[in-house]
């Protein structure tokens, strides 16, 4: 049996899959917020209730808002901040005693996808994340690149390809640079610009309600949005290129997207024609503590 956890800011999942990738067992608890002692013990808790239930002891894997530093072994990059410069991997380790495996929970969805998702089979898949930030992982050959830095798939903090003068020198982003991707394609970032623009200050799901209902600054809002997503993914396409690109977070449900960014992206790719999949993802809002579990292999 595999345990996969979610750790979020608000809330944290666990599945146990079997070793078909059935669900044995599925529950969630809130985070403690800010407190990163209550954190591991949350999960100690969880992973004994788990076991305790299903009657087997599991390997354990844990996708995380941030990723291990190479340089310090502690955690870096999470917008989770209790979690920031502390040894997680090493503090779970104690509290479970046995060995955990730890991912950023965009690589967790990439590798859930390319497991037994929409790019199941899939030799190269770029995983996406379109939510509150934007982030993005790495399989290939079924297989987690975390790379040397551990920023493997990091696409969001990439300036937004083929900006115009317009879109110079771009919104602030909390990295401390500029035109950031993610300043452009997450779920604040449309809110923001469809304000920027003339429209209602709604989020960026009511953008989407609206213009299906037809409403015209909204269409406007979402077909800027698609240009923007088809540049950005032109450029790992050119890079990486992928027989598949999945995307997860809220804004993978906005249908539009899986029509227009693949007839948009071919003017930005370098190559006469374009075989790469956009895919919406097959588990869904699960794909991420799926592919936790997915961290110690099929």
């Amino acid at each position: 049996m595999r345990i996969g956890i979610d750790l979020g800011g608000t809330k944290t999942e666990l599945i146990a899959l079997d070793k078909t990738g059935a669900a044995r067992l599925r529950f969630r608890r809130p985070t403690p917020a800010g407190d990163y002692a209550a954190t591991i013990n949350m999960i100690a808790d969880m992973v004994a209730q788990a076991e305790g239930e299903s009657g087997e002891t599991a390997n354990i894997g844990i996708g995380t808002p941030g990723a291990i530093s190479p340089r310090t072994g502690r955690m870096k990059n999470c917008n989770s901040t209790c979690l920031n410069d502390q040894p997680l991997q090493q503090d779970l380790e104690l509290a479970l005693r046995r060995p955990v495996r730890l991912s950023n929970d965009a690589n967790c969805f990439a590798l859930s996808e390319a497991i037994d998702g929409a790019a199941a089979r899939s030799p190269v898949v770029f995983g996406v994340i379109l939510g509150t930030g934007v982030g993005g992982g790495i399989v290939v050959n079924g297989q987690l690149l975390e790379g040397v830095n551990s920023i493997a798939g990091e696409w969001g903090h990439n300036p937004l390809p083929s900006a115009n003068r317009e879109e110079r020198p771009g919104p602030p982003c909390y990295c401390g640079r500029k035109g950031c991707i993610e300043t452009w394609l997450s779920g604040p970032a449309m809110r923001r610009d469809h304000i920027a623009c003339g429209g209602q200050d709604i989020t960026a799901a009511e953008i989407t309600r609206m213009a299906t209902e037809g409403d015209a600054a909204c269409m406007l809002t979402l077909e800027r949005y698609c240009e923007r997503l088809a540049r950005a993914l032109a450029g790992v396409i050119n890079i990486l290129d992928p027989d598949a690109i999945v995307l997860g977070g809220g804004l993978s449900n906005i249908s539009l997207l899986y029509e227009q960014v693949p007839r948009l992206w071919s003017s930005y790719i370098f190559s006469d024609s374009v075989s790469t999949r956009l895919l919406p993802p097959a588990h869904g809002d699960s794909s991420g503590v799926r592919g936790a579990a997915w961290l110690w292999g099929r």
